[in-house]
């Protein structure tokens, strides 16, 4: 008996026309991809947009087929994610998304364009970073309890600087003061850049960011980190305590995963999935990852599904304890 791959079955088929009596559907899975893939990501330059570029050309290598991104910025993820949600589910649209786009955004804006839960096929969570708690360099505290009991003593004297209201950072300085009964003021900028040199030249005291914008300025000695949001030390800076270490149970991951458009047959996201992670394992995204402070997943659809719906009702709870809206 003859023994067929589902490769050398749909080769076979194509070569004695016999794939035209296969549904349009099948037909086009067995052929799948035969032409360049889109990958939106839903966000200009910076972190997002470089794992998604790594990843994806990997994956461009094991398709045979280009994955082009397109970045489709705006209104904190919203768009270019309402723009994966609608495209055809071909397979050949397939998205970035965050702990913005995908678990805080349906808890702050009173109206999403897209339901995460219904509009979108999880492929996998690509990658979890630590957010970092940094101070200016001359900041009088100089550890995470040292700090605690100082915004103790001076209650709402104290502000903190972000990317922007309802990003992960918010909802991460929102939580360190839920947890330590704090009160600290919010003071958001147009980006993680913004923050940086916010704290550089002492316009704020302090900042939650991504560890990987501000560790550099770490390591110079031009600011310091108290601690970062994980719940364990960072490999890329083993010398920074975790907050966790003196507020039990803190955690605050910005992280990023592949969707599809809801009805992209499951042998299409099967496909993607694999290749996703295949190019998570390979030694040259590994390494750049690790040297940002970012530590890879690649976690299964179901296992992606589940960790977004935990993460949707964890984020929506802070959002609604700090009164977090964006009108």
């Amino acid at each position: 008996m003859l023994h067929l791959s589902r490769r050398g079955a749909a080769a076979l088929l194509a070569g004695s026309g016999l794939a035209a009596l296969l549904p349009r559907g099948a037909a086009a899975q067995a052929n799948y991809p035969n032409q360049p893939i889109r990958l939106i990501v839903p966000f200009s330059a910076g972190t997002s947009d470089t794992i998604a570029r790594l990843v994806g050309q990997g994956m461009s290598k094991a398709l045979g087929q280009p994955v082009v991104v397109e970045n489709r910025a705006g209104a904190g993820g919203n768009i270019g994610s309402e723009a994966c949600a609608r495209a055809t589910p071909d397979g050949y649209t397939f998205c970035l998304g965050t702990i913005s786009s995908h678990a805080i955004n349906p808890s702050i804006y009173p109206v999403l364009p897209y339901n995460v839960q219904k509009d979108f096929a999880p492929i996998t969570q690509l990658a979890a970073q630590p957010n970092a708690l940094a101070v200016t360099s001359s900041f009088p505290a100089k550890s995470i309890p040292e700090l605690i009991a100082y915004l103790k003593a001076k209650p709402g004297e104290t502000s903190f600087a972000t990317s922007g209201v309802g990003t992960s950072v918010h909802l991460a300085g929102s939580l360190f003061a839920q947890m330590t009964g704090t009160q600290i003021e919010h003071i958001p900028y147009r980006g993680s850049g913004q923050v940086t040199t916010a704290l550089l030249t002492g316009e704020v005291p302090m900042a939650f960011d991504n560890l990987s914008s501000v560790l550099p300025f770490h390591k110079e000695g031009k600011l310091r980190i108290l601690g970062v949001t994980s719940k364990e030390r960072n490999a890329a800076a083993p010398e920074i305590p975790a907050i966790a270490d003196s507020v039990p149970g803190f955690e605050s991951l910005s992280w990023h995963g592949f969707f599809a458009p809801a009805a992209v047959p499951p042998a299409i996201i099967a496909r993607l999935h694999q290749e996703a992670v295949a190019a998570l394992k390979a030694p040259q995204v590994a390494s750049r990852l690790s040297e940002l402070g970012i530590t890879a997943v690649g976690s299964t659809p179901d296992d992606f599904r589940s960790f977004v719906a935990a993460e949707t009702q964890r984020w929506g709870e802070v959002a609604r304890k700090a009164q977090i809206r964006i009108e």
